[in-house]
């Protein structure tokens, strides 16, 4: 897999950490020069861009916020300037708060529905600016979350449903420039952000793994190599589709 993705020029957003640190290494190693987005952990980017360089692989770190168009146009205009256009995108960034519905806040719902649904919807739009002739591959990071129906999780959930069906709509639109858009739904994944809330320790997070046919947490390692695929040629002839990289957990 080493050479898959030779000459491809790819940015992956949240990429400092968790799954999105995953997929950022796993597409340096196949051979894309990889654009590191982060909001806020630089140090954590800057490791991301060590370790891909340290196999001689090619990477940048980039902040940008990605529910801010003017952030979002610089991410591509500083990822041409680095490496070319782009022909990959990954939309990684997400946040996640779990609350009952009477504590459902409107800031919280507004800051989930900017970073999940806003953001890759601005980063697709920039991508397909950029994105050449030969055209390119979307690949949006939704969740299980979409169709799960787990108590506590409605706004999480109804963000992930929405990045689906902006998969949909935009893989028929953006279709004949041959731009190829798809998600992917993790289940249960072991990552900083799920650790830190103790999700697996929880009722919620015991029952997920529970449904787990494979009866294990979900790894980033374990979600990369699909998008590999779907970054490269051998994906060419998919799209519009949504991808349970999950364990078998529904």
């Amino acid at each position: 897999m080493a050479n898959l993705l030779s000459g491809k020029i790819a940015i992956v957003t949240g990429a400092s950490k968790g799954i999105g640190r995953g997929i950022a290494k796993a597409l340096g190693a196949a051979g894309a020069s990889v654009v590191v987005n982060y909001g806020s952990s630089k140090r954590e980017a800057d490791e991301v861009v060590r370790e891909i360089v340290e196999y001689d692989g090619k990477a940048v770190a980039v902040q940008a916020d990605m529910a801010k168009p003017a952030d979002v146009e610089r991410l591509f205009a500083e990822t041409k300037a680095a490496f070319g256009a782009p022909n990959i995108l990954v939309n990684n960034a997400g946040v996640y708060h779990f609350q009952a519905l009477d504590e459902v806040t409107v800031e919280q719902f507004h800051r989930q529905f900017d970073t999940n649904v806003l953001g890759p919807l601005l980063a697709t739009r920039e991508a397909a600016k950029y994105f050449g002739p030969a055209g390119g591959s979307v690949i949006n990071i939704s969740s299980i979350a979409s169709t799960n129906a787990t108590a506590g999780t409605s706004v999480y959930s109804a963000t992930k449903a929405a990045l689906d069906s902006l998969t949909r709509v935009l893989s028929r639109e953006l279709g004949p420039r041959q731009i190829r858009v798809n998600s992917l739904s993790p289940g249960p994944t072991d990552t900083e952000g799920t650790r830190a809330i103790g999700v697996f320790e929880s009722e919620m997070g015991k029952q997920l793994v529970a449904g787990t046919p494979l009866g294990r947490v979900g790894q980033p390692e374990d979600i990369a190599p699909t998008v590999v695929f779907l970054a490269s040629d051998a994906g060419a002839w998919i799209t519009g589709e949504s991808i349970r990289v999950s364990g078998g957990a529904y």
